[in-house]
This record gives C-alpha cells, structure tokens and sequence, in this order.
C-alpha cells in the first residue's frame, strides 16, 4: 500500500509542477490562448494522484490484489502510459505556446504517441478491473 501511495504522492507533485510550468510558461512568453500544457496538470493530479489513491485503498481492503501476478503489469504499462500521455501534452503544449510551426508529419507523430499512451492507460485500467473483480469474490 505505501508504494501506492508513494506513487500518488509523486504524481501530486509532479502535477504541482505541471501547474506551475504552464502558468510561468505561458506568462513568460506573453501567451493568452487556449493550449495542451494545462492538461498536463490535471492528466496528473487525476488520473495520477486520485487514480494511484483509489488503488491504495483497493490495496488495503483487499490485501490479494498485490499478489495478482497481473498487478504489476498493470503498474507498468499504467504508469508508463500516464507519462508518455502527459509528456506529449507537454511537448504539443510548448509548441502551441512558441507557434512553432509543424509539419503534418510531426504533428501525426505527436498524435500517435499520445494514442499509445492512452492505450496503455486503457489497458491497465481494464487490467486493474479484471483484478479487483477476481480478488472481490
């Protein structure tokens, strides 16, 4: 349970930083407009912090679900995906905020590793359901 909540620990941080780099930004390069890089913060606060705290307790109350040889591929590709989803946004983000402009190429290959990290996201959220309903019996 403390390496969940370890784990939601450090997406609340890293989320914290995600806020403050896209406000110091943003404001630094005199942008007013509408970008990806405020979608870091709460990709992470959620779907990290909130997300990592609900496995905790899922942990605590059914003290099985960790020994699932299932579980740590879960974490992996979970974690794995926040952070290639979170690093695109971030990357689309500056882009946005710098009006760098980008060949379709590059912006197809933005899109398409944000699609594997959602993916991923996917596969451990089914990942984890299929454990907890098992454990739940």
């Amino acid at each position: 349970m403390k390496k969940m909540i370890n784990t939601a620990f450090t997406y609340a941080l890293l989320a914290m930083a995600g806020g403050v780099f896209y406000r110091e930004f943003t404001k630094f390069n005199h942008f007013t407009g509408q970008t990806n890089l405020g979608f870091v913060h709460t990709h992470l606060f959620i779907l990290g912090m909130i997300g990592f705290l609900v496995v905790a307790l899922f942990v605590k109350n059914l003290p099985d679900v960790l020994a699932d040889r299932k579980f740590k591929v879960f974490y992996i590709l979970y974690n794995f995906g926040l952070c290639i989803t979170a690093v695109t946004l971030a990357w689309r983000g500056i882009i946005q905020v710098l009006s760098v402009p980008v060949s379709s190429g590059l912006n197809a290959s933005i899109s398409g590793i944000a699609g594997i990290g959602h993916i991923l996201l996917g596969i451990g959220i089914v990942l984890f359901f299929l454990i907890i309903r098992k454990k739940a019996d």
